[in-house]
């Protein structure tokens, strides 16, 4: 008795170990693929985004930047130097952002593919990385046209940015960060301008680390390691979304977070349902340190930029937590035509993201 007591505690020991080193494995995946497409496509970026023309347009370029650099901080911040420097306008500059917020959903979508190889699992897991996107889009549908025509957002971040700037901050370094960023700097110069080579090899890392967590993950579920997770952590709607919200504020990157539940949906410790208002969560979350970062330079266009982009996440939520099932019954119905042909999941990553995008942006010149 006494030694199946011990051979379960190192059991959960062994599970707890690897689980945390094949979550620093998917989060240095992440941070290389992030390094490695930016060093490629910054450039890119600027040259879209300097391209604006109209607000549809905007709204692609802000898709297609951020799909491609995986980062929506980067893109962001290209628009935000933009605007500091008056080459864009902040009306102009909320579309880029709106697109943005799409673009930076690939990465979980990516994530989701750590279940490609059992229908029943990827057919859950596929859902739960794409209604992040379709969040997004639906919030896009509803709230550009009202953007172009009433102006909420930029009148509201406006508003917001009279009354915050010159303020004392508190400037916030993501723990993660200063845990991945040397190793991501010595590998950076050790690949030098292979940036491609470097991006294709941490997709790898990426799908091989998230596929062992999710390995674990199946056999934790079967220890009831489960009850921790759903009934704590998400044990209601506003305990996932806090849990959201500050979890992604804290290690500062909502692609990270919100893959991480799709695990967790893949291996059915959680359901789709409860890892929605997590996902709103962590779209709201992501905004904060963009905005103590714009209140510490104290430039008013940047201040009213990071404060655009947290109202249109907080905008969506308002509208569709409510209607959440409007969301959801599309990703489901998209999961599941995916666990069934599941060839149909690369299509729609290359047509959300790809496609559709750059024929926007021909279309828009």
């Amino acid at each position: 008795m006494l030694h199946k007591v011990y051979k379960s505690k190192y059991k959960v020991l062994f599970h707890l170990i690897f689980s945390i080193f094949f979550l620093y494995l998917f989060f240095l995946g992440v941070e290389l693929l992030t390094s490695s497409l930016k060093a490629f496509g910054s450039d890119f970026a600027r040259k879209l985004i300097t391209a604006t023309t109209n607000p549809f347009t905007g709204l692609f370029i802000g898709l297609l930047s951020t799909a491609i650099i995986q980062s929506s901080s980067v893109t962001t911040s290209i628009t935000v130097g933009f605007v500091s420097a008056g080459t864009l306008t902040i009306r102009n500059a909320i579309p880029i952002i709106m697109g943005a917020n799409i673009g930076t959903t690939i990465t979980c979508a990516i994530a989701s593919f750590g279940h490609f190889s059992i229908e029943r699992e990827f057919s859950k897991a596929f859902p739960a990385a794409i209604v992040h996107d379709i969040f997004n889009i639906l919030s896009v549908i509803i709230f550009l046209p009202i953007e172009l025509f009433f102006h909420p957002v930029e009148r509201v971040s406006i508003l917001l940015t009279h009354f915050f700037i010159g303020k004392e901050t508190v400037c916030f370094t993501s723990p993660l960060k200063l845990v991945v960023a040397p190793i991501v700097e010595r590998i950076m110069i050790l690949f030098g301008t292979h940036c491609i080579f470097l991006a294709i090899i941490s997709l790898g890392v990426i799908i091989l680390a998230i596929t062992s967590f999710v390995s674990i993950l199946r056999k934790a579920s079967a220890e009831r390691f489960e009850i921790l997770i759903d009934q704590y952590l998400f044990r209601n709607d506003f305990s996932a979304w806090v849990l959201g919200l500050c979890l992604t504020a804290f290690i500062q990157s909502s692609s990270i977070t919100t893959s991480l539940v799709v695990s967790l949906v893949g291996t059915q410790i959680i359901t789709i349902e409860k890892a929605y208002p997590y996902t709103l969560g962590a779209n709201l979350g992501t905004t904060v340190t963009a905005i103590l970062a714009a209140l510490a330079t104290g430039n008013s266009n940047g201040v009213a930029i990071a404060f655009s982009h947290s109202l249109f996440n907080f905008f969506g939520i308002l509208v569709w937590y409510p209607l959440r099932r409007v969301p959801l019954t599309i990703a489901k119905k998209i999961g599941a035509l995916s666990g069934r042909r599941r060839l149909l999941a690369f299509v729609y990553i290359i047509v959300i993201f790809i496609i559709i995008p750059m024929i926007g942006i021909l279309l828009g010149r």
